[in-house]
């Protein structure tokens, strides 16, 4: 008979701790996958951080509601206590198994920055110090220059403008290295696969006007027959005489309007004042500049003017171009 007690008290102890352990199972797996995110949130772990001080900064954030489980999770799931410091996203309907899984594996969240084409350096300059979450730049345009090892005396036209992906705690100087890089692949893979006996000694002197092309493009299929005409001047020597050159050498004095005394003044960058191409890129082209630039269409224009809706009309002669300036320009 006391054997009998023995095994049913054994018994009913195996059933209370097996019951124990799968109410606590399902406790643990109800607290690890209810959805506990609503909105998209950014949350930080400071190098150093640790699993214990996770839970209390989810705790602190109203990420979670408490700590009940916390421990328990950490010894039962020691795959998930290796976390990572970094900047993260937590997407709606998150869960803690979501939101540990991301931490583990340090997939921080990207962020974005854009350069549209056709901008310069001087208005990448706010973009990027002003970006959440890059360090921004410390270094003077010389020193950028230095650092990437360039030969040349401005970044202008040096970098490639589009969208770019970085985490937190990118610096800048990332950044510009990273669109130095792609502008130099680009540049060399056209370059090698250029058209033959065009006008440039060096594919520095394509990248100057490739930035003329781009600010003078107002419609991309356009872009090859102004290549063809700016080509064609300098095959002749005649001066480029091109508006966004004379913008660029005015700087900051430029207010919307050039004058007539604006074209007349001798500039670096005047094109109605000096011969052949201006020192350096006046803006950041696109691979589409470049590429028209390097294979432009075989023409006979030497002039083109804007109708105004984004196209350009294309003439032979100078005869021809002050009457679409007459039709076009001033509505005559």
């Amino acid at each position: 008979m006391p054997t009998k007690k023995i095994i049913f008290s054994l018994f009913f102890l195996i059933f209370l701790v097996l019951g124990s352990v799968i109410w606590g199972q399902k406790k643990l797996n109800h607290y690890l996958n209810t959805a506990l995110v609503t909105q998209p949130t950014l949350f930080t772990i400071n190098n150093g951080s640790n699993f214990h001080r996770l839970g209390g900064n989810l705790l602190k954030t109203e990420i979670i509601t408490d700590l009940t489980w916390w421990k328990v999770l950490g010894k039962l799931h020691p795959e998930l206590i290796n976390i990572k410091s970094g900047t993260y996203q937590f997407e709606p309907g998150f869960t803690l198994n979501d939101i540990l899984m991301t931490v583990n594996e340090g997939i921080e969240h990207q962020f974005i920055i854009t350069f549209v084409e056709g901008s310069t350096f001087k208005e990448w300059l706010p973009i990027l110090n002003n970006a959440p979450f890059i360090k921004p730049l410390q270094e003077t345009e010389a020193q950028i220059l230095k650092r990437l090892k360039s030969s040349h005396k401005k970044l202008e036209g040096l970098l490639f403008p589009e969208t770019y992906h970085y985490s937190a705690g990118m610096t800048a100087f990332q950044i510009i290295k990273k669109s130095y890089v792609n502008q130099q692949q680009i540049l060399e893979k056209l370059w090698a696969d250029r058209d033959k006996e065009l006008p440039f000694k060096t594919p520095y002197e394509a990248l100057i006007l490739a930035s003329i092309v781009e600010k003078e493009s107002g419609l991309s299929a356009d872009r090859d027959k102004i290549a063809s005409v700016f080509v064609n001047r300098m095959r002749i020597g005649m001066r480029l005489q091109t508006d966004p050159t004379v913008i660029y050498g005015m700087g900051d004095r430029y207010d919307g309007r050039i004058r007539s005394k604006d074209l007349r003044e001798e500039t670096p960058y005047n094109t109605y004042r000096i011969n052949g191409l201006p020192p350096t890129p006046i803006a950041m082209p696109s691979e589409a500049a470049l590429y028209a630039t390097l294979h432009p269409s075989t023409t006979k224009y030497l002039y083109f003017v804007s109708k105004g809706d984004g196209t350009s009309y294309f003439s032979k002669s100078l005869r021809e171009h002050n009457n679409a300036v007459q039709k076009y320009i001033l509505g005559k």
